[in-house]
This record gives structure tokens, sequence and C-alpha cells, in this order.
């Protein structure tokens, strides 16, 4: 049976024509498929489109299979890159355009012709035959010929692992807001950008900005005539068309060789668990890394990747692991030391900052990246209790006086501050919490509620509330925070049952 023939409809009833969505692969001839190349055959209606210049490149990668007795529908944009007069602007009149031409092949359909568009590339991939197959398909048989991509065209053309084992690959247009592609491409391993031209300096800009430009590549016109390979980071944007693409290709066995002078120590917060709560600047820096280094339990929330070190300690080394890291990066390598929550809320960063102000380490960079602290992440399940002045103190006397502690707790207490109390307990401290809740009730009403989160987007999550009278240190332990509300602080719950707390913005005069 002939493409033409496979049509479906009762005997007796008129039948329609088939669509067909027809990939043509990255522009070389001779990478399109074996289907294609017969549904091309066999269609009676070949559809294109094209600028109002009028040449297509669809039609020009399936000429040789074009015969004299096809119809030829050339779908012509009426707007390209230019400005229109259009009422509804460029979305307008791009959307009445694929209307008519709509209507046109479905013209052809509904006359029993077999109607095969064409397109670059995989038509379903960023093409325009997806506005065609959004208006017609449900309406008609069709079929979608899948094509090589100008993606994996690239990937062949440099000669280069795209993506690898467990890496992510992220494909993203070139048209998104510089600031959002900046994101993205610090927080991927490997990544293309399309849709390249005018959107050119903004792409280069955002690859700059995420510290990825030296690893991108350039491709224009992937198996085309005109073929061009390079870095991104040496091409001229004056030159650059539509048809290019930058590519960040594999990182496994590819990291560049850097000077010795190019190490580096970034201290990164992974948030209260895992990897929903990464930042995507910390994400690229953690998959950018030759060396992990962090306490065992913050390390084990990092994904492993081929051709990173991970050096694992207790938590009771900061000092030396912050030497420790210091020291590789002195030596070339690039070194994120891995922190819970915000590294620099009773965390990593003032241990690596304290270290490296040591006259040895002067000439070594460091940086700090921010992440979810617990007091934000346990506020956010409860509600907004940090809504309002609120105070940060560690009830751990590892490394301060108890009397410290509780100076500073009966002063913002009296001070009617919200308190976000970290490290209230441990298998080695068990009366911190009881002192600090009877220091509490010497300031605060017994009704004061307070939030205790329990790891806090860990599968062992636990939020409640409770009366501060009621705070029982027996239910407390180092993977607890705890949050005490103000004399403002209220609580309650809502029509579904749902318990909340919040602390108003407004505070009452005196």
């Amino acid at each position: 049976m002939t493409v033409s023939q496979q049509q479906t409809g009762r005997p007796g009833e008129q039948r329609t024509g088939r669509l067909y969505g027809v990939g043509l692969g990255p522009g070389d001839p001779a990478l399109m498929t074996l289907r294609a190349v017969e549904v091309i055959a066999g269609a009676d209606v070949v559809a294109y489109h094209s600028a109002r210049h009028g040449r297509s490149i669809a039609r020009s990668i399936a000429a040789e299979h074009l015969r004299a007795d096809h119809i030829e529908e050339a779908l012509v944009y009426p707007v390209t890159t230019e400005s229109t007069d259009h009422p509804g602007g460029y979305r307008g009149a791009m959307e009445d355009f694929y209307t008519e031409a709509a209507a046109r092949l479905a013209a052809h359909l509904d006359a029993g012709r077999t109607v095969a568009v064409l397109a670059e590339g995989d038509p379903l991939f960023y093409g325009s035959y997806m506005h065609m197959h959004k208006r017609l398909a449900d309406r008609y048989p069709t079929e979608v010929i899948p094509g090589v991509t100008s993606v994996s065209a690239a990937a062949a053309r440099l000669g280069t692992p795209l993506a690898e084992g467990e890496e992510v690959l992220t494909i993203l247009p070139g048209t998104l807001p510089e600031e959002e592609l900046t994101a993205r491409l610090a927080a991927t391993d490997a990544a293309v950008v399309m849709k390249l031209g005018r959107t050119f300096p903004a792409v280069r800009r955002a690859f700059e900005a995420s510290g990825r430009l030296p690893e991108a590549r350039y491709v224009e016109r992937a198996t085309m005539a005109g073929e061009r390979l390079g870095d991104l980071a040496e091409t001229d944007a004056g030159s650059v068309p539509y048809f290019a693409v930058a590519v960040l290709p594999s990182r496994i066995d590819a990291r560049p060789e850097r000077a010795s002078g190019d190490g580096q120590v970034t201290v990164v917060g992974t948030g209260p668990a895992g990897a929903l709560w990464l930042t995507p600047e910390t994400r690229g820096a953690l998959a950018g890394a030759d060396d992990l280094v962090g306490y065992t339990t913050y390390l084990d929330r990092v994904p492993v990747r081929p051709g990173q070190t991970r050096h694992g300690s207790d938590n009771k080394v900061e000092s030396e692991r912050a030497e420790f890291a210091l020291d590789l990066a002195r030596r070339g390598r690039r070194v994120a030391v891995v922190s819970g929550g915000d590294p620099g809320v009773f965390a990593m960063a003032t241990a690596v900052l304290e270290v490296a102000s040591q006259e040895e380490y002067a000439d070594v960079p460091v940086r700090v990246l921010p992440g979810v602290t617990a007091a934000n992440a346990a506020a956010a399940r409860a509600g907004a209790p940090l809504g309002h002045d609120y105070a940060a103190i560690s009830l751990s006397d590892r490394l301060k006086p108890w009397e410290v502690i509780a100076r500073r707790l009966s002063a913002a207490a009296s001070a009617d501050l919200v308190l976000a109390l970290y490290n209230p307990g441990s298998r080695s401290r068990t009366w911190q919490v009881g002192k600090a809740r009877d220091l509490l009730l010497e300031h605060r009403s017994p009704d004061t509620p307070v939030v205790l989160g329990r790891d806090v987007g860990g599968p062992a999550e636990s939020v409640r509330t409770v009366r501060l009278a009621d705070l029982d240190p027996a239910e407390v332990d180092m993977r607890t925070i705890l949050i005490v509300g103000s004399s403002q602080t209220r609580w309650g719950r809502r029509g579904d049952g749902t318990q909340i707390v919040w602390t108003p913005r407004r505070y009452p005069e005196d």
C-alpha cells in the first residue's frame, strides 16, 4: 500500500487524506531517514515553511525527492524578525498565519490528499510543523517522522560526547532572558543553546556570567554548506546566523588543564536536606569542582560525578577541613567546601575565611554561595513565624560558654524578638533546651507558640507547634530547630485543618 492510499473511512464515504510531519535532519540530505524519503515520495502534497524571500531550507534538503507532479504548498511567514502592524503584534500575526496555513492543508486533506509537511531537524523539536500538528492532528490521521536534531548533529561534528552517565543535558532557547540563561547554564552539566543570531551577545554574556565560557563550543550550520566550528569565546557576534548553536559538552574526561594559580575555594550551602533546596549557582559550583570537601553527612547529599574526588570527614574538624581545602586550591584545584543550610550561618564559611585570613593563603580566591537556612526552611513549613524582627542563637556551648548564651537569650527575649534556636541538643548536650525554656518563660507567655522543625526537607520531616510551657527537651535533638514566637506571634488552624504560625509585620505602638 502506498502512502497516498493510507487513508481512513467506511466504504462509500469520502475518505480524508493523511497528515505527515516529516523530519529532514540537520541539513545534509544524506541524513534523512528512509521513512522520510518514503513518505515524501508517496505524498500528494508537499508543504514547507519559508520567510518572505521564498527560499526554504526544508525544501532544499528534500529537493531531490520531489516529483514534478507534487502539489507544493509554500507556507510563507508574514513576519520573521521585523516589526508588524498587526493589531495583535508579532504573536497575533503568527497565530493568524498558522490558522490560515492549517486551513490550506485541511482543504487538501478533506479532498483525500496525503500531505507531507517538511521540517528541518525533528518536527516536534522547536519546529514550525508543531503548529500544524496542534491544529490538525485531532481531525485527521497523522504520523510524525522523527529526524536527527541539530543538537545531535552539532555534537557529532564537534566529535565530543554531549552527555554521559548521570549528567543532565539542558536544551535552552537563546531567546530566554539573560539572567534565566545564566542560572540554567550554571546549574546544568551539559547544555545546548539554540536560536542564536541576534541573541548571541546576550547568550555569550550568560555563558561568561555562569563561569562556563571556557568550556563552550560554537557550531554553525552543522552538516550543511558553510559549516563552522570553534570556541564560543572566539566567535564574532556579527557573524552568527540563526542556524547556529552553542554547546557545553560532557564534563567527564574533559576538564580543562589549568595553571597552578587558577585554584579556588567555593563554600556552598546545600540547604536543609538536598537537591530540591540547591540554588542554580550552587549546583554549578558543585558540578564544576575538582574536589568536594565536607562533613560526610553533607557530602552524601551531593551526586557522585566521575572525575571528582570527595574528601569526607567528621563534623568536629572544621579548621582542619578548611586548611585542607585551601591547600588543595593552592595546588590549582577547584574545591567546593560543602556545608548544610547556609554556609554563613553557624557553618563552614566562617571556618574557611578564618584560615584563609592567614598570610600563606592570602592569594587563594574564596567565594561563599548562600543556601536555604534551617530557620527559613522550618519557618516556611510552619507559615511565617519570621515575618518580623528575629534573632538566631545557637544553644551549643561547645564553642562559647553557656553564660554568654543565657545573656543573649535574655536580651533577645526582653526585646520581644522571635528566636530561631540552632543546635538545641545532642546526645552529649541534653539540658540546654530545658534551661532555655525556663529562661524564656521569664519574658514570654506560657502560650507562646514554639515551632519544632526536624529534618525539614528530609525523609523524616516533622514540623509541629507547641506551647512554650509544653516544650519537652526529650523531643528535641541536633536535627531539630526551634522557632520561638514573640508576644505578637499568632497560631491557629485553617478550614482544612492545617496549622499555621505567623508573626504580623506591623508592631503595636507603645
